[in-house]
């Protein structure tokens, strides 16, 4: 189910919280259309073994501005401007030295 902005902020603030040691510029923030693929096939994030975390927004635009906080005002690893109007997915994953940014 879709999620407005504020709760996938929230959400994802929680996971982050859930990692020992950690800051925000040990995470990449994203958006995408197919988040599995995203995330397990194309950044390398270990589906069994790593922290991650993604959540549907109620639109693309509310997915853009939801990576557009954490990159810019939380200092998160990230790029924005990418996926096309069907991107709703914003995902999150701590890195490690076998993702792939």
């Amino acid at each position: 189910m879709a999620k407005n902005n504020q709760d996938i902020v929230t959400d994802i603030k929680a996971h982050i919280a859930k990692s020992p040691n950690t800051k925000y510029g040990d995470w990449y923030v994203g958006i995408a259309s197919d988040p599995k693929q995203r995330l397990f096939s194309e950044h390398n994030v270990s589906q069994e073994n790593g922290s991650w975390i993604y959540t549907e927004a109620v639109s693309s635009d509310a997915a853009r501005a939801v990576e557009k906080y954490f990159i810019e005002q939380m200092k998160t690893d990230g790029g924005s401007g990418g996926g096309d109007s069907t991107t709703r997915f914003v995902y999150a994953y701590r890195k490690t030295f076998s993702t792939i940014e």
